[in-house]
């Protein structure tokens, strides 16, 4: 296969496929044969030498095929023998005859593959006649009009570098050096060195150049006019690819109408290579859902439930022993998001309080000035609860002058209104907007002097030992604090951390501890289920060690997980834990708050920050992850051992619990590495999706070390699903411009309740092998009596959720497709098989009913009565979840409630029965256990329930798209409206509770 990408149209597939190449035959008994394939001249067959058989027994007639599968899509090629031998996308499969019989080939590359699977996709579709044929297509016409348009004096040519002007133009962030050398080379090819580029030769290298093969390839599945799409066709992609639910023509009209370059294209409705292209590359193609870039969460629950945007030492431009402080890093952190801001305050000259960190006298600010500009940016990026932490190494006189600067300053911004003693949880978000809030050191209450002694912050006696002060109250531990600013502290009260016993018992919710990371560490590894227990309800604060005087960061994923909501992060320093910083607080418009997990809020729960396998009652996801190709790559900043050469690879992280956090890598590209095709599909297990994130590492391979190019990271919950386009952004999170990665997004639940498969999906689980979630045995027998009774009714939620997945995979397997994909992209290709050479249809389905079925119109083969049998199987499945759901759903959810009755006296009982100590301890978790396992199987439960719905409004809107529909004028929506399948609202209250 050719390196430099030269298939950019049907011509040049048919011209490879003439030549042909060789590839390995697969049999059904799994041994592998190289062959020589070729296509004939006239493309009326597909031959095969040597082999065995008559030279006219090894062919296939091209109008004999059925369909071209992508990837191990049969019996043969999923077969256990073969499956791991080779890439998916080195397979692929042809269908041919009436008993729907398979060649299944591997190729040496996916190109090849992509290069079979195109051109014989179009002879099928549209034969050799159409290759024959071959008219000026839309495209070349609009490249000679822009050519025409370029020559000015109308000689038929314009000058080399107006020509390479103008391709530049077209295509933002090609290099201008390779599209000259492009040019030359043509202008050499016919014998016309040094002259003038002619329109022939401009259309020719601009075909060359600007056409990327995936997307042509691509575009070439959905077309039904062959190198175009109507606004027909785009409708198909946008529902079966990219995951877009209500879309009309009208709409497909406008993305036309705004991204197709000819003038032709637009007035009639056609979409180009070239504006497909466009289109994909735009904001509405980008991995990132564009509702997380607005405010999208709950933001009424209590503070403490939320992760808060945080920065530590926000004045420092450098590194803590030498670096400069300035105004500026505030002002940055600030318009990033960031709602909690470090203030260090020092005393310093004419009674004025300074602001520093470092040793550098140059680099002091002084505190009424970022008080001033904190007053001008705090709700600029963000309108909700600003936090400052105070550490305060200031005398009694420059105490008061700081009081009085921020009350004057900040005026009805500074939250001073004093706790609601009978609330157990600080306010929302919501409740606290515009308003600034001051985390600091507190008198007690009704103190009667206007000073006093308190505890000073740990963080503050650290950083007094670092710059070597001599003040003995300082260094033991006891900080001086005036009324004036102790006033001035209201929902956040700095308090010392004891254990997390005493925090039980004697913490106020509007009382906040910080940590140094590595006790925050010690906690996380030693006390993981104390800690998340414990930031249910309380401020937790954690700041970078004393040893990182380079002002590097901690991961602060490492926290996340314990439910640690402000995590302090030196924002002056880039790297791989700023880019999850920054890459996190996205998913909620960059407002600087992200709702935490709801295991992880929930009152009553279990969850353990160092969970390495699923989780109880949370739903595990498939990622399946195709990385396609790379655009622009630039060479890594400062690079120069190899000249311009880039031999990219990527690497793929996923960042979160540690039974989610690893990381996989595609192959090096070593020739057109600034536009790598990759090709290599990924598929990633993730357990606990809410606290997941991705990031994408773009490297060179250098011998000498491999350097950074660019990264993008994003939370799992903002992937769109599709084909679509990664931004990159360079070390220092700028946006490189037209620097991209391609890449195919599919999620789907993880099948079964017990540990991951190797294959994933793909494997079948019997009934035999089904493993059931259960509760666990408190030592309590009355509560244990309660919770026996959920085994039966656990079991009937497994059974149900799991016939649906396992109908549902085989359903997919038997048209050909992985089980990533969606029951739209199952009708439509089940919607060619079903069409007779006389285009009469075999099969409809009947939309009349609730539950559509499929009618044999006349005789077929027997692989479609398999597929037949299996859709059957998946709509009576589908059928008995959706009609059994809400009964199973109320009796877990009672036995839920009548476990819950038990929770308040849960200790006093336990001790009746003579529980202490470990055996306490332990009824404790197995009853947190129990709770979470009820609640999570009948959320598991309602969720399958609405996807069962939705599968079935999918089959409707496929049906009728594809013309299989015997009742054209039923609606899906109807599926909402009747009574039987109507999804029932997440329970809010115990009184809700009864249904799914």
């Amino acid at each position: 296969m050719p390196s430099d990408r030269k298939i950019n149209s049907t011509a040049a597939c048919m011209s490879f496929m003439v030549e042909g190449c060789e590839m390995k035959k697969v049999r059904s008994n799994s041994r592998m044969y190289n062959r020589f394939f070729i296509l004939d001249p006239d493309m009326r067959y597909l031959r095969w030498e040597p082999s065995k058989k008559d030279s006219e027994k090894a062919k296939l007639e091209i109008k004999t095929i059925k369909e071209v599968r992508l990837g191990k899509k049969t019996p043969v090629l999923r077969s256990n023998g073969l499956s791991d031998q080779f890439p998916d996308e080195c397979a692929f499969s042809i269908i041919y005859g009436e008993n729907y019989e398979s060649l299944d080939l591997v190729a040496s590359s996916a190109d090849i593959v992509n290069t079979w699977v195109m051109g014989l996709r179009y002879l099928v579709s549209y034969g050799r006649h159409a290759v024959e044929a071959n008219p000026t297509s839309l495209r070349t016409s609009w490249i000679s009009s822009v050519f025409e348009v370029a020559d000015f004096e109308k000689e038929g040519q314009i000058v080399l570098s107006r020509a390479v002007q103008i391709i530049k133009g077209l295509n933002p962030g090609m290099k201008a050096s390779r599209i000259e050398l492009k040019f030359k080379e043509l202008q050499k090819s016919q014998g016309r060195y040094g002259e003038d580029i002619t329109n022939e030769i401009f259309t020719e290298a601009y075909c060359e150049l600007c056409t990327r093969p995936e997307i042509f390839f691509l575009l070439m599945q959905f077309s039904s006019n062959k190198e175009y799409l109507d606004c027909k066709d785009l409708m198909l992609f946008a529902e079966v690819e990219q995951g877009m639910e209500g879309v009309t023509e009208e709409m497909c009209a406008e993305i036309v109408n705004k991204y197709e370059p000819s003038k032709e294209g637009r007035e009639r409705g056609y979409l180009s290579i070239d504006g497909f292209t466009r289109y994909l590359l735009s904001s509405e193609c980008h991995i990132f859902d564009p509702q997380h870039k607005r405010v999208c969460q709950d933001m009424t629950q209590p503070l403490s439930h939320y992760y808060i945007n945080s920065s530590h030492n926000a004045s420092l431009l450098e590194d803590h022993f030498w670096g400069s402080s300035d105004i500026r890093g505030y002002i940055r952190a600030l318009k990033m998001g960031c709602r909690s801001l470090e203030l260090v305050v020092w005393d310093g000259p004419d009674n004025e309080p300074l602001i520093y960190v470092g040793h550098s006298a140059s680099s002091q600010v002084a505190f009424c000035k970022v008080v001033d500009m904190i007053n001008q940016y705090a709700f600029e990026a963000s309108e909700f609860p600003l936090i400052l932490c105070l550490v305060t190494h200031c005398s009694v006189q420059q105490q008061k002058v700081m009081a009085q600067h921020l009350k004057k300053i900040l005026g009805d911004k500074l939250y001073l209104d004093p706790p609601d003693l009978e609330d157990n949880y600080l306010p929302s978000p919501n409740n606290l907007k515009g308003k600034i809030l001051l985390k600091g050191k507190k008198l007690p209450p009704n103190h009667p002097d206007s000073e006093g002694d308190v505890t000073d912050e740990d963080e503050g006696i650290e950083m007094s030992r670092r710059l070597g002060e001599e003040d003995k109250d300082q260094m033991s531990g006891r900080l001086r604090l005036c009324k004036e600013l102790s006033d001035l502290v209201s929902l956040c009260k700095s308090v010392q951390f004891k254990d997390f016993e005493v925090s039980k018992r004697y913490q106020k919710y509007w009382e906040i501890c910080s940590y140094n990371e590595v006790d925050a560490n010690r906690f996380a590894n030693e006390y993981p289920e104390d800690f998340v227990s414990y930031n249910k309800r309380f401020l937790s604060r954690v700041y970078p060690s004393l040893m990182r005087i380079d002002a590097s960061n901690m991961n602060p994923q490492d926290f996340w997980k314990c439910g640690c909501q402000i995590v302090a992060m030196n924002y002056q320093t880039p790297g791989l834990m700023m880019d999850l910083n920054i890459g996190w607080f996205r998913q909620n418009g960059n407002c600087g708050y992200v709702l935490r997990p709801a295991i992880m809020r929930e009152e009553v729960s279990y969850f353990s920050a160092n969970a390495k396998d699923s989780l109880p009652g949370v739903s595990a996801q498939l990622l399946h992850m195709k990385i396609i190709s790379g655009q622009n790559l630039p060479k890594p900043k400062g690079s120069g051992a190899k000249g311009d050469v880039v031999e990219p690879y990527i690497y793929v992280e996923i960042h979160g619990i540690p039974a989610d956090c690893t990381e996989q890598r595609t192959k090096t590209v070593t020739q057109n590495g600034d536009n790598p095709i990759f090709d290599e599909s990924f598929e990633f297990q993730i357990n606990l999706p809410e606290l997941a994130a991705l990031r994408f590492v773009v490297l060179d391979d250098d011998y000498i070390g491999d350097e950074f190019i660019a990264q993008y990271t994003i939370p799992f919950e903002c992937l769109q699903p599709g084909y679509r386009h990664v931004p990159l952004q360079s070390l220092t999170g700028e946006f490189l411009a037209n620097t991209t990665l391609f890449v195919h997004i599919a999620i789907t639940n993880r099948r079964g309740g017990g540990k991951a498969h190797k294959r994933g999906l793909s494997v079948r689980k019997g009934r035999k092998a089904r493993e059931y979630t259960s509760t666990r045995t408190t030592g309590i027998k009355v509560i244990d009596e309660v919770f026996r009774a959920a085994t039966q009714p656990l079991r009937e939620a497994t059974d149900l959720r799991e016939n649906v997945q396992n109908a549902m995979v085989s359903f997919k397997e038997l048209c050909g497709l992985t089980p990533a994909a969606n029951m739209k992209q199952c009708i439509l290709t089940v919607s060619t098989w079903l069409l007779n050479s006389d285009n009469t249809v075999l099969v409809t389905l009947n939309l009349s009913g609730r539950y559509p079925a499929m009618e044999i119109q006349g005789p077929i083969p027997e692989l479609l009565r398999k597929v037949l049998t299996a859709y059957d199987t998946m709509t009576q499945t589908s059928r008995t979840l959706i009609e059994s759901a809400d009964a199973v759903y109320a009796k877990i959810m009672q036995i839920q409630r009548t476990g819950m009755d038990f929770h308040e006296d849960l200790h006093r009982i336990g001790a009746k029965e003579g529980l202490k100590g470990t055996k306490m301890q332990k009824a404790v978790e197995s009853f947190a256990w129990n709770i979470t396992v009820l609640k999570g199987q009948a959320d598991l439960l309602k969720h399958a329930k609405h996807e069962a719905l939705d599968t079935l409004r999918q089959i409707h809107y496929a049906a009728q798209s594809c013309g299989l529909s015997r009742d054209s004028s039923a609606s899906p929506d109807l599926l909402r409206m009747r009574p039987g399948l109507e999804p029932i609202p997440e329970a809010e209250n115990k009184s809700d509770a009864g249904s799914c």
